[in-house]
């Protein structure tokens, strides 16, 4: 299989199937050059064909980029349109736009972290994050290696229903497992995009 078969992907070319070891994971292998219509990450992976409401959203992932202030990796959410998302960047050192949950709303990335850690302790190993979403009170917690206790929380309603992915906002990475638990819905039939 080609990574195209499961994953919509902003830029193919970057993404391919490899093996890390004695696993065989999904790369984002060089940098994107995807050019999205509002600053927000370049290398995604969109999960294709389903749609989730309260979700759990579990990744198996491995920074191979070199240690700088915002090594990252990502996971997508909420991701209705390329102009429509929100993002958990799980960046080295927190600021406004590293280690941090954004949203993407017909304009430029804005963060909306409640809580947060002062940064991802990155290594060369494969690390577990989560996402935990509950759309009635708008909650959304980030968690990393640690599962008793989130890196990062937020409180948003704006978008109720999406798909999920990974990537990376400018790096690269490799992904080795997926795991999701949700709610399954259908998007609406029509949507309104504001320009």
């Amino acid at each position: 299989d080609k990574p195209s078969s499961r994953w919509e992907l902003s830029d193919p070319p970057a993404w391919q199937f490899t093996r890390d070891g004695d696993r065989t994971v999904l790369a984002l292998a060089r940098n994107s050059a995807y050019k999205p219509p509002f600053r927000s990450p370049t290398g995604m992976a969109v999960l294709k064909d389903v749609t989730v409401s309260d979700f759990v959203l579990d990744v198996w992932v491995r920074s191979t980029k070199p240690d700088y202030p915002h090594r990252d990796m990502c996971l997508f959410f909420g991701y209705q349109d390329p102009a429509r998302f929100y993002y958990t960047h799980f960046g080295l050192k927190s600021d406004n736009a590293s280690n941090t949950i954004h949203m993407v709303n017909n304009a430029d990335r804005r963060p909306i972290v409640k809580t947060r850690t002062d940064g991802t302790p990155w290594t060369e190993d494969y690390h577990h994050v989560r996402v935990v979403r509950k759309v009635d009170t708008g909650r959304i917690e980030v968690f990393f290696d640690d599962m008793a206790r989130p890196s990062m929380t937020a409180e948003d309603k704006t978008f109720t229903w999406g798909r999920v992915g990974v990537g990376s906002f400018d790096d690269v990475g490799n992904v080795d497992r997926v795991v999701l638990w949700g709610r399954k819905v259908k998007p609406p039939a029509t949507r309104t995009v504001v320009p």
